[in-house]
């Protein structure tokens, strides 16, 4: 059973069709951590070009849509509800195995520290029990709101 689907989770960020990276949102704990789903198809987009008869999820965007997880789970907060969250840096992105269409990404973020309007995530895609990728995420909140 899902904590948020996909029509919740465009009423708290910003991202559309075609660069919308999570299909639900499985667990949340505000303020601590956050688990989403990415159900990875061949009708996604980034395929036709990455690569031709060899369909492999961007490194980059496996790095966005923990991203688009990490703003949830900051803007699911009281402090920082009708915000926008932005990346501001990305730390020791470790990339461990090929996405490909057919995969079921679970995007798991966990919150390391917060200040102010700016924190750190650490952060796991992982395809079944594999890690596709680990990362720490800094982000920065808007002092205004998003609308």
């Amino acid at each position: 059973m899902s904590v948020l689907e996909a029509s919740e989770i465009m009423q708290l960020i910003p991202n559309r069709y075609p660069i919308l990276f999570m299909d639900r949102v499985d667990e949340l704990n505000p303020g601590e951590s956050i688990v989403v789903t990415k159900n990875v198809t061949i009708n996604e987009s980034f395929f036709q070009g990455h690569f031709p008869g060899n369909p492999v999820m961007p490194g980059v965007l496996i790095i966005e849509a923990l991203a688009q997880a990490a703003s949830i789970l900051i803007l699911k907060s009281e402090k920082f509800a009708g915000k926008t969250a932005y990346l501001g840096a990305i730390k020791d992105a470790k990339f461990r195995k090929i996405v490909r269409p057919g995969d079921v990404l679970k995007l798991h973020v966990q919150m390391v520290k917060q200040r102010s309007n700016m924190g750190t995530v650490s952060c796991q895609a992982m395809v079944g029990d594999k890690a596709a990728c680990t990362t720490d995420l800094t982000f920065i909140v808007s002092p205004t709101d998003s609308k």
